[in-house]
């Protein structure tokens, strides 16, 4: 079993479109052919409920209960290393994931502009990412998210390249 003494996380964020759960994937991948220890979480998943009249503050403690009982499970198994993918609009959002992580927590936004997040996701045909793209709009130009990171790094190369630089950041390699 992993100890907090041993383990950290690091969450991927940026607006929708900007490939968040496509880096947290090659992460993923990178890590494994290099024999570390870790696990992966897209955070999207566990905010994916509906529950007709519950308020916002229920669905955010039922998502981070969620968050807390994913990272528990895969510490007891010896886990070092958690790759999380999802968007995050302020500090306050960040912490509370920090606290249900019960890790240390680096964030890295992704940046990639309007122009390439519309193409990605004017192809993708569900309803859904169409409206994401409205959001991804409203968020850039209000700056939300912006702030909360630790690296702040372009995503408009190669995955594989902004996969290895975020590791070599993290130094999670060594």
């Amino acid at each position: 079993m992993s100890t907090a003494d041993d383990v950290d996380g690091v969450l991927i964020t940026g607006v929708y479109g900007t490939g968040k759960s496509s880096v947290a994937a090659e992460i993923a991948e990178t890590l494994e052919r290099g024999g570390v220890s870790y696990g992966a979480l897209d955070l999207d998943w566990l905010t994916w409920f509906e529950v007709p009249g519950m308020d916002d503050a229920t669905g955010r403690r039922v998502y981070l209960a969620n968050v807390a009982d994913v990272v528990r499970n895969y510490l007891t198994v010896g886990v070092r290393h958690v790759v999380f993918a999802g968007a995050i609009r302020d500090r306050e959002e960040r912490d509370a994931l920090q606290v249900a992580t019960a890790m240390p927590l680096r964030v890295v936004r992704l940046e990639v502009p309007l122009t390439e997040i519309a193409r990605r996701l004017q192809t993708d045909p569900t309803t859904g990412r169409r409206d994401d793209l409205q959001v991804a709009t409203r968020w850039l130009s209000d700056s939300v998210g912006v702030g909360v990171e630790d690296l702040a790094i372009p995503n408009e190369g190669p995955i594989q390249n902004v996969a290895t630089q975020i590791i070599e950041w993290l130094g999670w390699m060594r």
